[in-house]
């Protein structure tokens, strides 16, 4: 039988949940949560559920958007997956924004970027098959630009930030791809994939994909 997988993404403001059955999705519900997702995020849940006629011990897997992002928001999503998972019984499954990003390119190479504040962008790039070809990172944008193999694509929710700096370099006329906020529906296709393929994961296991330091960690060592 083809599973049923559900998705959440509260790694920003503008986050999102998401019922598919396999590949295909059956509903996305986007969410906008300026302070914080903690208590909106299981009403939202719970009408989405109900409907679709859906129970939490119908699921076959839970997925989650582990990061980039902020960091409050990636703990909330993980925390309600995980904290669901374990109460039926269910695998789960941890996807990177920034691999979720790359699946609405339409090149062989696609640079994904996401604004990481202070000066710094989180960027990776992906092939067609939302494989890794330049590993996850955070720096600046110039040098991650350096980085970079020729004829990649740019993807992107939100470009504007950076399209200045792209001015008189070798990707000045490179392709862009403007990706919506929502990220639930494809979270859950790559999650359904690993699924499929034995890939989830008891989700006591799931991590958060930081790529960078939260502050916390890095006052302590200081």
């Amino acid at each position: 039988m083809t599973p049923l997988i559900l998705a959440v993404d509260t790694t920003h403001e503008f986050g999102s949940l998401a019922l598919l059955r396999g590949g295909e999705t059956l509903a996305e519900m986007e969410l906008h949560a300026p302070e914080g997702f903690a208590h909106v995020l299981y009403p939202h849940l719970a009408r989405l559920l109900e409907r679709h006629g859906v129970a939490v011990a119908a699921i076959d897997c839970f997925a989650a958007a582990s990061g980039p992002g902020s960091f409050t928001g990636v703990r909330v999503g993980l925390a309600c997956v995980k904290g669901l998972a374990e109460a039926v019984g269910r695998p789960a499954v941890g996807v990177s924004n920034l691999q979720a990003l790359a699946c609405f390119g339409t090149r062989p190479l696609r640079a994904v970027v996401l604004d990481a504040r202070r000066g710094e962008v989180y960027g990776a790039v992906y092939d067609a098959d939302a494989r890794p070809v330049v590993a996850e990172t955070v720096a600046p944008f110039s040098r991650w630009l350096e980085s970079l193999p020729d004829d990649v694509e740019f993807v992107c929710a939100d470009f504007a930030p950076f399209r200045g700096s792209l001015e008189g370099t070798r990707f000045a006329d490179a392709p862009m791809v403007i990706a919506p906020r929502a990220l639930a529906a494809t979270v859950g296709r790559l999650a359904a994939a690993r699924f499929e393929a034995g890939d989830a994961q008891d989700p006591a296991a799931l991590d958060a994909n930081y790529v960078r330091r939260s502050d916390a960690e890095l006052l302590w060592k200081e």
